[in-house]
């Protein structure tokens, strides 16, 4: 099935401006009609959910357009590709610890705080 850009925008809730900014990034190329209108596909529908995920993780726009690129280019880049998503689940994974740390940290201030009071 092929959506219209406003069809798209509401079923993966993204912006018509923000489809128009990740085909300007190379992020995503839509189909394009005779008549030269935009369409996009089921298979764009995965491919924004995990733009969406990799966004969400922090991952930078640069990074999000290397894997894009290599993706557009088939399956021998694979490799490239898992690299550049093993790396970002490195810096993932720090940044988890991280938080972990000053999660516990303030469960330890706010434990003081219940004993205090």
């Amino acid at each position: 099935m092929n959506y219209s850009i406003g069809n798209f925008a509401a079923i993966t809730n993204l912006s018509v401006y923000t489809l128009r900014y990740y085909e300007n990034e190379e992020l995503i190329v839509p189909g394009r009609k005779a008549n030269g209108q935009r369409y996009y596909s089921e298979a764009d529908i995965s491919w924004i959910q995990f733009i969406k995920r990799l966004k969400a993780t922090g991952m930078p726009i640069k990074e999000i357009q290397k894997y894009a690129k290599l993706r557009s280019q088939g399956d021998l880049t694979m490799p490239q590709r898992m690299e550049i998503l093993v790396k970002h689940r490195a810096i993932l994974q720090a940044r988890i610890t991280d938080l972990q740390e000053n999660f516990t940290k303030l469960d330890e201030k706010i434990n003081y705080y219940k004993s205090k009071m």
